[in-house]
């Protein structure tokens, strides 16, 4: 017998596994040195607050490509081979990382430069999550998918915690040097995809408009309850409650930590979300699955509060942790969901809707809070965004109740669905 996990049983889906863990750890050791250098450059002229609003600004121009590709992507992802779209988006993340390696090298990255690489990091993850998404389930059987979104969430959430880390300390040394450490995780994350078996596609019913067939992912989560209760839960609480926007004015300006700090801040959600997705890979949710993701995102914004208010290192570690666990826990259930109540024929067009709603609710809520942080300033924003995740919770606690009726996994005749 097999020593493997069950997803791991599956060549397919162990490429898979290795390049999502490689290019994570690239994606989030550009993304932790982004900011930092924006923030950096920008209070050597001006005050927190409005170095702050250039942070909103990163988050803003990530938002924009992802917002105006959402229907195209998922599109794509349902009529073109998923493996080559991520690969092409893949190729591009990695084309970032190597010209940001250059500006670093001369000493000429500025903010517009800065700011054009995060938006063409926004059209890549525009490509990359519908058809990275929609990929997944056709490697492993239906059974153990769950398990598989488990081992899939681990990458990520391990790439999480190595990329901030790894940027973190390599841009102390030298501000190359995450850069080009990027660029080589994005090369073996694109070998990786490259070993993935073909996969079959769904057809779709041929219609002349394709317009038409990417609207039909909008109208199936609208239609969806429990599906749209689940996305856009997400939505708005971590769009009010995203903290991770104003990491390096508390590192740089609170918890006076430098870039090295502002990595293990950067990890520590990831921390708490690698272990919890850990245990969800050996031991499946089972029950209520519904009111503990309701509970989970309130955790979540209990924790940003506490993050907000903490002026010592260790506490907000801490605080980033519980928060990332319980991000996880929310993200563990949703994603099962969603994978489970939606017909292969549809994941690309879905996932896209759901890539959306999780853009804008983490490149645009940080959007939210680089700009909320300039008028009332960044602590009294983080804790202003936890206290309306909170509320966020108890409204949808009312407004969907598909979702605290969701017991298991299992698929139910008509779930939740509406006219």
């Amino acid at each position: 017998m097999s020593l493997l996990p069950p997803p791991f049983r599956y060549a397919s889906f162990r490429h898979y596994w290795l390049a999502r863990l490689t290019a994570t750890i690239g994606q989030m050791a550009m993304v932790i040195v982004i900011g930092w250098q924006v923030y950096d450059i920008a209070r050597s002229t001006m005050g927190i607050k409005e170095a702050a609003l250039r942070l909103g600004i990163v988050g803003l121009v990530q938002f924009v490509p992802l917002f105006l590709l959402t229907l195209v992507t998922g599109w794509a992802a349902d009529r073109v081979d998923r493996r080559w779209i991520a690969r092409a988006a893949i190729a591009l993340e990695l084309g970032c990382a190597a010209t940001l390696a250059l500006f670093a090298a001369r000493g000429t990255t500025t903010l517009n430069v800065l700011y054009a690489v995060a938006a063409l990091l926004g059209v890549a993850r525009a490509f990359a999550g519908p058809a990275l998404g929609a990929l997944a389930p056709n490697l492993v059987p239906r059974d153990i998918l769950p398990r598989a979104i488990a081992m899939s969430s681990i990458a990520w959430q391990a790439g999480a915690i190595a990329g901030p880390a790894i940027g973190g300390y390599l841009y102390a040394w030298s501000p190359q040097a995450p850069y080009l450490a990027s660029t080589l995780l994005f090369a073996v994350a694109l070998a990786g995809l490259f070993m993935i078996a073909p996969v079959a596609l769904s057809s779709m019913a041929e219609r002349p408009n394709p317009w038409a067939q990417m609207v039909e992912g909008l109208r199936y989560v609208r239609r969806n309850r429990l599906v749209l209760g689940a996305i856009s839960l997400d939505l708005f609480a971590v769009l009010l409650g995203g903290a991770t926007a104003m990491l390096p004015v508390f590192a740089r300006d609170v918890l006076h930590a430098g870039p090295e700090g502002l990595g293990h801040l950067r990890a520590a959600p990831a921390v708490g979300a690698t272990l919890t997705a850990a245990f969800f890979a050996i031991r499946p949710l089972k029950s209520n699955v519904g009111v503990k993701m309701l509970a989970a995102v309130a955790a979540f914004g209990a924790a940003t509060i506490a993050f907000g208010l903490s002026t010592n290192m260790t506490f907000s570690l801490l605080c980033l942790a519980i928060l990332g666990s319980a991000d996880m826990f929310s993200v563990y259930v949703r994603q099962s969901l969603i994978q489970l109540y939606t017909p292969d024929s549809m994941r690309g067009r879905v996932g896209a809707v759901s890539s959306l709603f999780i853009s804008a609710s983490n490149e645009l809520g940080e959007a939210e809070s680089g700009f909320i942080g300039a008028l009332i300033g960044p602590v009294a924003s983080v804790i202003a965004g936890g206290v309306g995740a909170i509320l966020v919770v108890l409204t949808w606690w009312w407004w969907f109740p598909e979702l605290r009726r969701a017991r298991t996994f299992e698929l139910q005749p008509d779930p939740g669905q509406g006219p």
